[in-house]
């Protein structure tokens, strides 16, 4: 079997594992609902209580879901090779944390109180603390244990104000009280449709820098020599992150954890080559999403466990792992040097 039709293979039962799970999340919850009945309230609605929650309910959160995972994983594999860095995640490096200070800050003090209105300070948030954690970590430094202090410093500093300011302002409290730990309830189809430009932008974005990023890992020099705008690249990877982590962060809080073990997942299976650990983060990152949501609304009946917790605590294992040398598809030197043809070819 080739690589192209392996490849291939993996995609379409990855996108089978999605849509079992995009099924799955529209059937389960405070009330079971059969498969059969969720596609009647789909393609042929009547109006009855089953149509209702599956419409208007369900369906907005599964798809919330599929979005804010698509792009919690891109964002991760592209926070990855800007870096260098294995343990580099939207979540771990601060960067939903500074779009979740923004929201609080607009919520609290501005009187904001829909998804489009405080879109735009989530994009800002996250944006000013993407350059903070690569400024003080080191973009591209060779040391990941320092990209990682430096983001769970931003991430500290941030929490603290977060908590402070949800305190004094009884309002920011009530209204973020779930959100403010990722979770999807509550999710509505227009808040997706305010976030969906910037999502559609995010990812292709990731398509034009998969290849120059590519070069890059080889270094700059040899990413130069081959035709690649460096400081160009690292701006549109940067952009691409903000946007894609910001929408995200705006539409199911800060979620972590989702960026840092899908791609470590894919690359082992693809190698380092970003043209193929792309479309697997794209179909992937929102399955474990889902998963995750399922089984809080399984787990806390009849109530539910939100998503941002059940990552969490699958997540933190992987990550001290990561951190004491065990990780799988680490960025290094040797992925460098394995990743000399996919650079350069066409």
């Amino acid at each position: 079997m080739t690589q192209l039709s392996a490849l291939r293979r993996g995609l379409l039962l990855s996108a089978a594992l999605l849509l079992l799970l995009c099924a799955a999340s529209l059937a389960v919850g405070a009330k079971e609902i059969p498969l059969g009945q969720v596609w009647h309230g789909l393609a042929h609605p009547t109006g009855t209580e089953d149509d209702v929650i599956v419409r208007s309910l369900r369906l907005p959160r599964t798809l919330v879901a599929v979005a804010a995972g698509a792009a919690l994983g891109l964002s991760g594999t592209l926070m990855q090779a800007l870096t260098r860095n294995p343990l580099a995640d939207p979540g771990l490096l601060g960067v939903s944390t500074g779009a979740s200070a923004a929201v609080v800050s607009a919520i609290a003090f501005l009187g904001v109180g829909s998804t489009g209105g405080y879109l735009w300070f989530a994009l800002a948030g996250a944006g000013v603390a993407t350059v903070l954690v690569c400024a003080l970590g080191g973009l591209g430094g060779s040391s990941p244990v320092r990209l990682a202090l430096a983001g769970t410093a931003v991430s500290a500093a941030l929490v603290g104000y977060i908590t402070g300011v949800e305190l004094l302002h009884q309002q920011a409290f009530d209204q973020l009280r779930m959100w403010s730990v990722g979770s999807l309830s509550g999710s509505s189809a227009a808040a997706l449709l305010a976030c969906l430009p910037f999502l559609l932008v995010g990812l292709a974005l990731c398509a034009a820098v998969a290849r120059p990023l590519n070069a890059l890992a080889l270094g700059e020099d040899a990413a130069r020599a081959v035709g690649v705008r460096v400081g160009g690249t690292r701006a549109l990877g940067i952009l691409a992150v903000t946007l894609l982590c910001g929408a995200a962060t705006a539409l199911c809080g800060p979620v972590s954890f989702i960026g840092l073990m899908i791609p470590h997942a894919v690359r082992a299976r693809t190698g380092p080559d970003l043209r193929r650990i792309l479309p697997y983060a794209l179909l992937l990152s929102p399955s474990l999403l889902l998963a995750a949501d399922i089984a809080g609304r399984l787990l806390g009946s009849p109530g539910e466990v939100p998503a941002g917790v059940t990552t969490a605590v699958i997540g933190a294992p992987v990550f001290i792992a990561l951190v004491r040398g065990r990780g799988r598809g680490r960025v290094g030197a040797g992925d460098r040097a394995r990743r000399a043809p996919a650079a350069v070819r066409p």
